[in-house]
């Protein structure tokens, strides 16, 4: 879709909420169709002369020509390429059931590792052609569903890289995020303490993807969560080592997960700790890549710290020496954050739309599942749940509405956090 179609109909103005968006492109017209595969006998008239060292001169470098490091690489996980894209894209689509049926998969172990049908690298480098996926799903659902059109949820985040290319959208909370450089490096370099996490940022470093949701496990962890850091500069991290890196879907993605912009209940926390046992209670993940922590039991697999010695030295790896110690402690920094947020929130309550969240109690709901361990200072609580406020389950349009209006306001970009302790964290400054 044209990003100028899309302002001229909306009034001459971006649209501020991805449900205005989807209603503006109900209106126009499909996209393009893809131009049609190249084919031997277009090209007959297209010959030119080739030196013989062609390749010497214009072949793609090697990544020792280019600078990189290449000792102790491991097999690329991602084959490059517009053969293998179409290779993922036909195997995708043989799952007519999926097509027909559609739901957002369930995660679990599993989902965690590269998936030998995902397309997601091959549509950032243009290796897969946006709009030809979109026509082969458009075309494979009516057929399997008798001319239906597909549903938005099916084709949805195809559409999410315009979004936030629209121009003239005010609607990032300036929070006034903490600079902490020691922190932010043993975030991205995987050493924070936390196994979970740090599998995360060290499956990222090694392959260059990891799955949405423990995209969302280390963004929270670095923003709201636990070390109050900006999230531009996690974009830079993920823009820097994911295959898949867009730059709209990167800088939405964390405004949303750190509560600048699109998502508001900043009292829902990831637990670093309870998020990975759910997913995978055995710990396989974590022991795939962190393989220094491969001989811990599984029930301390995400919180090693509380190992007894015999179990550390058993295992070959004594924390705080082979492996190190949390770099926080999450129950007291994610509470003390939330009051953070809430106080942020508080200010801009005198505008229509946040208001309805200012009341928030200073309690965390963690999005981690039923995990308990109140003897580790690290766990989470079951019984952290809440509800948001009658106000705001009575009038959600009111809440959208408020929120388009807030952005013009100057407060918006003037928050201040005031009179909270300041969590421990290594280098803060």
């Amino acid at each position: 879709y044209f990003v100028s179609r899309i302002i001229e109909l909306n009034g001459h103005k971006p649209p501020l909420t991805y449900k205005r968006f989807q209603a503006i492109i109900s209106r126009m017209e499909l996209p393009k169709k893809p131009v049609s595969t190249v084919i031997s006998q277009q090209m007959e008239t297209c010959k030119v002369d080739i030196q013989e060292n062609h390749d010497d001169v214009y072949g793609v470098p090697s990544l020792e020509e280019l600078g990189f490091p290449t000792d102790g690489l491991a097999p690329a996980v991602w084959q490059g390429g517009e053969t293998e894209a179409l290779a993922r894209l036909d195997k995708h689509l043989e799952r007519k059931a999926w097509v027909a049926n559609y739901e957002r998969p369930r995660m679990n172990a599993n989902s965690l590792l590269a998936s030998p049908t995902g397309l997601s690298p091959y549509l950032r480098f243009g290796c897969l052609s946006c709009r030809l996926f979109y026509y082969r799903l458009w075309e494979l659902y009516k057929k399997v569903k008798r001319n239906s059109t597909p549903p938005l949820s099916l084709y949805g985040q195809l559409l999410n890289p315009k979004f936030d290319r629209m121009e003239g959208n005010p609607i990032c909370i300036q929070i006034p995020w903490d600079r902490n450089p020691e922190a932010l490096a043993k975030w991205a370099e995987g050493k924070t303490g936390f196994p979970w996490i740090d599998a995360i940022m060290t499956q990222l470093r090694q392959e260059g993807w990891i799955h949405h949701l423990a995209r969302h496990a280390v963004a929270c962890f670095l923003t709201r969560g636990d070390l109050w850091i900006s999230w531009e500069s996690g974009v830079r991290v993920f823009d820097e080592l994911l295959l898949d890196a867009d730059f709209s879907v990167n800088a939405g993605s964390w405004m949303w997960l750190s509560c600048s912009a699109f998502f508001q209940q900043f009292f829902h926390c990831y637990c670093p700790v309870g998020f990975g046992r759910r997913t995978d209670p055995s710990g396989d993940y974590v022991k795939r890549y962190l393989p220094k922590l491969k001989g811990f039991p599984s029930r301390y697999i995400y919180e090693p710290w509380n190992a007894p010695e015999s179990v550390q030295k058993a295992a070959k790896c004594i924390i705080g020496v082979d492996y190190p110690k949390p770099m926080v402690n999450h129950a007291e920094t994610s509470r003390l954050n939330i009051e953070r947020m809430k106080q942020i929130y508080q200010q801009l309550s005198r505008y229509r739309g946040l208001c309805l969240l200012a009341s928030v109690p200073s309690c965390v709901e963690d999005l981690s599942g039923p995990v308990t361990d109140s003897a580790s200072g690290q766990g989470c609580s079951t019984n952290t749940a809440m509800r948001l406020s009658q106000a705001e389950q009575a009038s959600p349009k009111r809440k959208h509405e408020g929120a388009e209006e807030l952005c013009t306001e100057e407060l918006y970009k003037r928050a201040k956090v005031t009179g909270l302790p300041t969590p421990e964290i290594p280098g803060k400054s």
